[in-house]
């Protein structure tokens, strides 16, 4: 039996669903959507989700009640990357850990060392930044081994070319990073002083260090500068490594 074509399949799908009562159709689109988040290994765009309901649903409040009916499950939906997700929660990461003897791999946040941290959260705030950014902002030199582990983890990408002698590579977070994180964009990243107020960002050295990076302040403090020799050669090593 041939399978449909997709022309066939998209005249058979009825998004609308006219012939259930109001409490039925209501019910079936809430299926359809949790059907269609579960599927998927990835986030779920809201706009795809669209194009299983009626034009007269009001998907956020569908999505709402979804949510609520999973808050005494272990997992939730999360809105994550751009898209919608089932998460576990936190505190289910452990006994998914022993489940797996003790792999790491999507059971929850990866263990991050120190360093791995400042330099992941500094590549969010200040991306696209080089590996210089982050030695300055961390009053030491972050090392190719860190940024090579953040890569593996596919937390961030050094797709990028910055503008500066040399032309070292500037990094950015992935999308995974969003996923991993449980952010739904970079612009739901908590302040940084609440951060630090967490121990989630330590600074190693003086505060103006950070506001120097972020260009909050005149000075940025000492550490490898653009015309410094030093950062010359660590740069164009680096460049060379990477190229």
């Amino acid at each position: 039996m041939a399978r449909p074509q997709k022309r066939q399949w998209e005249a058979r799908f009825d998004p609308e669903l006219d012939d259930l009562p109001e409490g039925a159709r209501w019910r079936e689109w809430m299926g359809r959507v949790e059907a269609a988040i579960f599927a998927s290994s990835a986030p779920v765009a809201r706009e795809k989700l669209a194009l299983l309901v009626g034009k007269s649903c009001k998907l956020d409040e569908l999505i709402g009640d979804i949510a609520d009916e999973l808050r005494a499950r272990p997992y939730e939906l999360a809105f994550v990357a751009g898209g919608y997700q089932f998460r576990t929660k936190p505190r289910f990461a452990e006994a998914i850990r022993a489940a797996r003897s003790g792999e790491l791999r999507d059971a929850g946040l990866p263990e991050l060392t120190p360093s791995e941290q400042l330099a992941v959260t500094a590549i969010a705030y200040l991306q696209p930044a080089t590996r210089a950014d982050l030695s300055r902002l961390a009053g030491k030199e972050i090392s190719r081994d860190v940024i090579a582990r953040l890569k593996r983890l596919g937390l961030i990408d050094g797709a990028l070319r910055a503008p500066a002698p040399g032309a070292p590579f500037a990094y950015v977070t992935t999308k995974k990073f969003l996923e991993v994180f449980g952010l739904g964009t970079l612009r739901d990243l908590p302040d940084i002083e609440r951060m630090e107020a967490e121990g989630l960002l330590q600074r190693p050295q003086a505060d103006n260090e950070l506001d120097g990076v972020l260009g909050l302040a005149d000075d940025a403090g000492e550490g490898l500068e653009a015309d410094d020799p030093e950062f010359d050669e660590a740069e164009s090593e680096e460049t060379a490594d990477e190229a």
